[in-house]
């Protein structure tokens, strides 16, 4: 060994060992709403610090929040391209077409779409089954509700809203044959006035339990000054109900980070359309309310176990559409392909569904 190549193999040996450590896998995120919402961008970010916790050094995340669907994430997304991550997950349904377009100028980048459908060969699609957790809801509702009138606050008319609305609809008619499913539509994810608005409207014309597909505690929090009952969205919201907290349906995101981005370093990944539910541990129902009787504690928990279990799929026929067409045969489940596409309401709702 010469005296040069040998001072250089002093210098490399003395480098700390984050230098000579290969460089973190940068991930970034994008949000729809604030990861103040308490809801739907709060737990995506909860995911993100799990992902944090897991890996340690060999991760470096970072996120956007408040991103605009439409062009505003296109040029959101394309940045955080630019600036050298290595996967980036989009987290609304309105950045389907801006995550594509960027994630085909990217080939080597990993995309991830959260609620979408479209996918290449480095864009994969997830989603948490939330409509399991909104049958266990309308289960819950049906047994509590005094008026038999449920009011249902709705963000936009995708099929995502649509498969959730008419899971509250079938589990609370499960149990309550008189049930009324009243929806008011709010286009936006995160408006805590508007929702309360709406949560508000839905409680006037006799809805005494309010579900929600919007991010804010807002509605919760006008049932319970109304002395009604209310559903926390995406996130555990008991915090915020009082004694209104029915239930929380709750996306726990850590696990399918944690193994998406492993699977990237392992370089085993592959374009997929993952749906995760409560046998995954990706949906939870959470804090059911002691103010229900045990008999009926009892018969919402063993909802919750047949879900979890998967003993029970919610869609499964006979399923009529409003006009009464039948829509799914007697015994057999919709397919993942055929929810994707929903955008009718079951038999028996009243609602109009909005375009």
């Amino acid at each position: 060994m010469t005296l040069k190549s040998g001072l250089v193999l002093a210098a490399i040996l003395t480098l700390p060992t984050s230098v000579l450590a290969d460089d973190p896998m940068k991930v970034g995120f994008v949000y729809v709403g604030p990861i103040g919402d308490h809801g739907w961008s709060y737990q995506h970010d909860q995911g993100r610090l799990a992902l944090e916790d897991h890996f340690g050094e060999k991760v470096a995340t970072t996120y956007v929040e408040n991103v605009s669907e439409g062009a505003d994430a296109e040029r959101t997304i394309r940045r955080l391209a630019q600036a050298g991550n290595d996967i980036i997950f989009t987290t609304s349904f309105g950045f389907m077409n801006p995550t594509l377009r960027v994630a085909k100028e990217y080939p080597d980048i990993t995309f991830l779409h959260a609620t979408g459908y479209k996918r290449d060969e480095n864009l994969g699609t997830y989603l948490s089954v939330t409509y399991e957790g909104r049958y266990a809801t309308g289960v819950a509702a049906g047994l509590v509700t005094e008026t038999d009138t449920l009011g249902y606050i709705a963000s936009f008319p995708i099929p995502e809203v649509i498969r959730d609305i008419n899971a509250v609809y079938l589990g609370a008619k499960e149990v309550n044959p008189d049930i009324e499913l009243k929806v008011i539509w709010v286009n936006t994810w995160f408006d805590p006035a508007k929702e309360a608005d709406a949560a508000n409207a839905l409680m006037d014309q006799g809805a005494d339990v309010i579900v929600q597909h919007t991010d804010s505690p807002a509605p919760l929090i006008a049932a319970d000054k109304r002395g009604a009952w209310g559903v926390g969205q995406a996130s555990d919201m008991r915090g915020f109900g009082g004694d209104a907290h029915l239930l929380s349906v709750v996306n726990n995101w850590g696990p399918y980070y944690i193994d998406t981005v492993q699977s990237v370093m392992d370089g085993t990944w592959e374009p997929a359309d993952y749906w995760g539910g409560m046998s995954e541990g990706t949906v939870e129902v959470v804090g059911l309310s002691e103010r229900l009787s045990a008999e009926q504690q009892e018969k919402v928990n063993s909802v919750i176990d047949a879900l979890t279990n998967d003993e029970f799929h919610p869609f499964t026929g006979p399923l009529k559409d409003q006009s009464g067409e039948l829509r799914v045969p007697a015994g057999v489940s919709m397919t993942n392909e055929e929810l994707a596409g929903m955008d009718w309401y079951v038999e028996g709702m009243t609602a109009t569904l909005s375009k």
